[in-house]
């Protein structure tokens, strides 16, 4: 059964969205869809590896993080946990976090099954569970920000559990890609709305309650969330697609993405 039909998603409304019902939908949509996500892209993103987004970026090439041997590492949304593992193997000592319990068992039997076991914390990106400055570094690949009401407590939250010096890199879609369609073809590429609506995408049940929900930020944004933190902008990445990369994820593909970026990463200190 798909998540869609698990939920009892009926419509898409464009409405206003609280912090509270925001992170019930996120919750109730990847305990949901755990399970189809990672069957339909465990291999794209690995058991043991640290993919950055669809266009194939993996940390193991870009760097992006630094040196993280004996550093500890908080990854937030870590989904199933790869990036988190790949960390251990190269000498980090990592904590994986997620909103969601049925993607964190999948996590935890990953670590059985490929030896690299991790430790798993449940808990939303807005309210860290862990003290003043006791991570070197934070990293995030897709994983909560674009889907939490108020983005900005989570950088004040990462700038708060980060050391001086600590590095915090995460990547989300592309802000510009919130005025087309989640259509990996041609339809894809013509323009349906501002990219200056901020108004959430939601998907809604019979009720009306939201089951998923999506925020947008505009670049601009981001920038200004990052620097309220107390954070400083150190690049901005934006992956073009690589020749001869043929997969399609979801709305990213070959296409799309010879002509408009679909992922930016924001590479970020604490001063």
């Amino acid at each position: 059964m798909s998540a869609e039909d698990e939920l009892g998603t009926t419509a898409v409304a464009r409405r206003a969205v609280d912090e509270a019902e925001s992170q019930r939908a996120s919750r109730l949509w990847w305990d949901a869809d755990a399970a189809d996500y990672l069957a339909e892209h465990g291999r794209d993103i690995g058991d043991s590896d640290f993919v950055w987004c669809p266009e194939g970026l993996r940390e193991a090439d870009a760097g992006l993080l630094g040196d993280v041997a004996g550093r500890r590492v908080l990854e937030v949304g870590a989904g199933s946990a790869p990036c988190a593992r790949w960390l251990a193997g190269h000498g980090a000592r990592p904590v994986a976090l997620d909103l969601s319990g049925a993607m964190l068992r999948h996590a935890a039997a990953l670590g059985v099954s490929t030896g690299v076991p991790v430790p798993l914390v449940q808990a939303g990106a807005e309210r860290l569970p862990f003290g003043d400055g006791v991570f070197d570094v934070a990293c995030s690949a897709f994983g909560a920000v674009p889907f939490v009401a108020d983005p900005r407590r989570v950088m004040r939250e990462v700038f708060r559990v980060l050391r001086p010096g600590g590095r915090w890199v995460f990547a989300v879609n592309h802000p510009m890609r919130w005025m087309f369609s989640d259509d990996p073809g041609p339809d894809g590429l013509v323009v349906q709305q501002s990219y200056f609506d901020r108004t959430p995408y939601v998907e809604v049940d019979g009720s009306g309650a939201a089951v998923y929900v999506e925020h947008h930020r505009t670049m601009g944004d981001r920038i200004r969330d990052i620097v309220a933190a107390g954070l400083v902008l150190d690049d901005v990445v934006e992956p073009e697609w690589p020749e001869g990369h043929e997969r399609i994820w979801g709305q990213w593909s070959p296409l799309r993405g010879a002509l408009f970026p679909g992922t930016a990463i924001f590479v970020c200190h604490r001063p």
